[in-house]
């Protein structure tokens, strides 16, 4: 559905004429809308007589008939009394085709008169021209101009008068109204949904908000946010991204528009003007007359499932599920900005619970925020201020005791907040998109550091990163390792990229896609996390991945009191050798787990036993010993682990 105000050009102006006389409305259509010949012949004599007496001046030559019609295009309607043009003027709003000009007869005994009717019109319609006819001289121009303004919208014609001149006012306000119209589309609609857009929304809502405090009524506010958008954009383009955005707005808005039939709202408002897009993939939907949080709910669960239809996007099928947060006037704001920003509070607490779902917003996510915003802005700063650093945990061989590589794993030390556990700040950066610029300097601080061990001739390996899912999404990933590779010198086969599990399943023809052009750079890669998501080697298989690494929560107990997670530990190694990938058994903090993972002929191990988290001069200082034992035997070395 498009709004009604674009493409005005392509639509007749719209005019009323109220006048008690149908001969003179008749009148009014013929000089505005002029028949074909055939018609015009046959109605010719009656409506000359009619011109004669309404329009020509006294003592005037007879008006010579009206001129062709231009390309301008009038739509003609009429009422016979006041409250008739009132009642019609209503119905257009409603409907969405407000009319530009009215033309209303001062006099229309026995109801009631024309600027009684022009005041009614008015206050629902501050955009509409009027003009004011009457034959009459006692009528205070100057009076109902401030009855009804503005003046430049107000107008007084006084009868008899000339057709052209009801023509070409007819001509120029119409003109002047679409003008106006465009302008307003383009302040205050979004040029790809035709929705009304952030200014228009919040004016809306304080309209709202005034009329539920005049009323004592309970009103809700949806925002909505489209979960891995940017997924569309990237993969299938803008084009196929912008076609996405139209379909979701006209499923807000039907599905708005649909919850009239349960929560009894007014149906001459312009319901349209009930929904929004603020920018992106963000939406809004305001509903002025709920009777309680369950009926707000109500709605966002149906939008829920209106907005989670699978699109087809040229040949493409997709599903793009919103997160909505729901904010209710009176407890969770008074005003527009608190109600928008509690909504949005809500609108994060829905995706990070579960993308597809609605929370309602609650007073703790308030402080919440605060905190969280804190930590933003100095997280922002962290790079800039010297505060990031990295530990190096090495990977051992189990078996010959050597060093297989060294992960390099981010700290933060803010001089306000001391030490920042990375659970604490990671997921921020991710939300934030810190974690781009965050990542980027991980990657190349990791790969410097691993370029001047390895020219220094110590034993690393490889050096092991982290990839976030926000960086591997985006498209410039694989040609930023590349430049970071080339920039430090680091060969790419001393580079071992780790990437959860969960990412990899989350959208598998991406993963594939990335992880097969990572591996033509002749960059390592590692399954990180594995058993914490799918868990599916069949799946697995497909990509070209190096090794697997099992989550510390499975190796905290094996050979313990725990058989079923000794028994999935040994499953795990044993399918991973068949699909010959190596395993890097994570968190192995006693001897009793080591000895077990070496009974399994587990590859690789990692842990505490072996090797705490090292500052670069440890972790330097750690190397040059294991490259000065160098001489030692496998059982050497193997005997050395954990001690």
């Amino acid at each position: 559905m498009r709004h009604p105000l674009n493409d005005t050009e392509l639509h007749p102006i719209r005019v009323l004429v109220v006048d008690d006389e149908p001969a003179i409305l008749d009148a009014y259509r013929e000089l505005l809308c002029p028949a074909t010949n055939a018609e015009s012949e046959a109605r010719k004599d009656s409506l000359e007589d009619l011109r004669a007496r309404l329009f020509p001046r006294a003592g005037a030559p007879r008006a010579a008939p009206p001129a062709p019609p231009t390309r301008t295009r009038f739509r003609v309607e009429a009422a016979s009394s006041a409250e008739a043009a009132v009642e019609a003027v209503r119905q257009a709003i409603a409907s969405g085709a407000p009319f530009a000009v009215v033309f209303l007869d001062m006099r229309m005994p026995p109801g009631r008169d024309g600027a009684w009717a022009a005041a009614e019109i008015r206050a629902m319609d501050e955009n509409v021209s009027i003009c004011l006819c009457s034959a009459y001289s006692d009528v205070d121009t100057e009076e109902l101009s401030a009855r009804i303004p503005p003046e430049d919208k107000f107008f007084f014609l006084a009868k008899p008068f000339h057709p052209q001149e009801v023509r070409q006012m007819a001509l120029a306000l119409g003109h002047k109204w679409r003008a106006e119209q465009r302008i307003a589309q383009l302040a205050y609609y979004d040029s790809l949904t035709g929705l009304p857009n952030r200014a228009q929304f919040r004016d809306r809502m304080r309209a709202c908000l005034e009329n539920a405090q005049r009323h004592g009524k309970t009103m809700a506010l949806l925002y909505i946010d489209l979960d891995n958008f940017k997924r569309i954009n990237d993969t299938l383009g803008h084009t196929a991204g912008d076609e996405l955005l139209r379909v979701v707005a006209d499923r807000l808005r039907a599905t708005v528009r649909k919850s009239d039939d349960f929560i009894h709202v007014n149906a001459s408002r312009q319901r349209g003007n009930d929904c929004a897009r603020l920018g992106g993939d963000e939406f809004m939907a305001l509903l002025p007359e709920v009777m309680s949080p369950g009926e707000a709910g109500l709605i966002a669960d149906r939008l829920i499932k209106a907005l989670s239809q699978s699109v087809l996007l040229g040949e493409t099928e997709c599903t793009v599920t919103p997160s909505i947060g729901v904010a209710m006037y009176p407890q969770d704001g008074q005003d527009a900005e608190s109600l928008l920003r509690h909504a949005d509070l809500a609108m994060y607490a829905a995706k990070r619970a579960a993308p597809g779902t609605f929370v309602f917003y609650d007073e703790k996510m308030n402080a919440g925020a605060v905190a969280q915003l804190e930590m933003e802005s100095r997280l922002r700063n962290a790079i800039a201020n010297n505060e990031l650093s990295l530990h190096y945990q090495p990977q051992f061989d189990l078996h010959t005791g050597r060093i297989s590589s060294v992960e390099a794993l981010l700290r933060w030390h803010s001089p306000e907040l001391g030490l920042v556990p990375p659970l604490s700040f990671i997921p921020l950066a991710e939300a934030t998109g810190l974690i781009l610029s965050i990542g980027e300097w991980v990657l190349r601080a990791a790969c410097h550091q691993a370029q001047r061990w390895l020219a220094d001739g110590l034993p690393l390996g490889r050096i092991a990163v982290n990839v976030s899912p926000v960086q591997f999404a985006q498209k410039e990933f694989v040609e930023l390792v590349a430049a970071v590779l080339a920039d430090t010198g680091l060969p790419a086969s001393s580079l071992e990229l780790e990437i959860t599990e969960s990412l990899v399943m989350k959208d598998e023809a991406w993963a594939y896609q990335v992880t097969r052009r990572l591996k033509t750079l002749g960059v390592a890669l590692a399954i990180d996390d594995f058993g914490t998501g799918y868990s599916s080697f069949g799946r697995l298989k497909d990509y070209p991945v190096d090794r697997l690494k099992i989550d510390k929560s499975f190796v905290t107990r094996p050979g313990g009191d725990s058989a079923e997670d000794s028994a999935i530990v040994a499953a795990m190694i044993s399918m991973a050798k068949t699909m010959g990938l190596s395993v890097v058994a994570e968190g192995v903090e006693d001897f009793s787990q080591l000895l077990f993972l070496q009974e399994q002929h587990c590859e690789l191990g990692q842990g505490f036993l072996l090797s705490s988290p090292l500052t670069s001069g440890e972790a330097e200082q750690f190397l040059r010993r294991m490259h000065d034992a160098d001489g030692a035997t496998d059982a050497e070395r193997r005997s050395r682990l954990g001690s």
